[in-house]
C-alpha cells in the first residue's frame, strides 16, 4: 500500500512540473486552498499549510509577485486582507489538475479492466472506512 501510494505521489508530483509554470508543492498547496476557499486571510492560510505566518507571508509574496495570487482589504476590518488566486492563478491551477487528470489516466489505462474494478471497489470500502473511522485530536 505504502509503495502505491508513493507511486502516486511522484505521478502527481511529476505531472505539476510539466505546467507551463512550475510551482513549489507549498505554492500549489497555497493556491489549491485559496481556490477551495477565497478570502481567507494569511493566518487562516497559514494555519491550514501548518505553517507560521511570516513563512506564510513570504509564500504569498512571491505568488503575487508571480501573478498568482491577489490581496484585497477586507470590506469591514482595515488591517485584514484577504487572499484569492488570481485569473492567472486559476488558470494554472486548472492546468495542473489537467496534467494530472492526464497522467493517472494513462497509468489506469495500462491496467487490466479487472484490475481497475478491484481497484474501484477497493478505494471505495478505503473511503468509507475512513470516514467511519474515529479521529484522534492532539492529547
Amino acid at each position: 500500500m505504502a509503495g502505491a501510494v508513493d507511486s502516486l505521489t511522484t505521478l502527481w508530483s511529476m505531472a505539476a512540473q510539466d505546467a507551463a509554470l512550475r510551482l513549489s508543492p507549498h505554492q500549489l498547496r497555497a493556491l489549491r486552498i485559496l481556490e477551495a476557499a477565497p478570502g481567507l486571510n494569511l493566518t487562516a492560510l497559514a494555519q491550514r499549510l501548518d505553517i507560521g505566518p511570516p513563512t506564510a507571508s513570504r509564500l504569498c509574496d512571491r505568488l503575487e509577485a508571480a501573478g498568482l495570487l491577489e490581496r484585497e482589504p477586507h470590506p469591514h476590518r482595515r488591517r485584514e486582507v484577504r487572499l484569492r488566486p488570481s485569473t492567472h492563478g486559476r488558470r494554472v491551477l486548472a492546468e495542473v489538475a489537467e496534467l494530472r487528470t492526464r497522467a493517472l489516466a494513462s497509468a489506469l489505462a495500462a491496467m487490466a479492466p479487472g484490475d481497475r474494478a478491484a481497484m474501484r471497489r477497493g478505494l471505495a470500502s478505503f473511503l468509507l472506512a475512513g470516514e467511519a473511522a474515529p479521529r484522534s485530536g492532539p492529547d
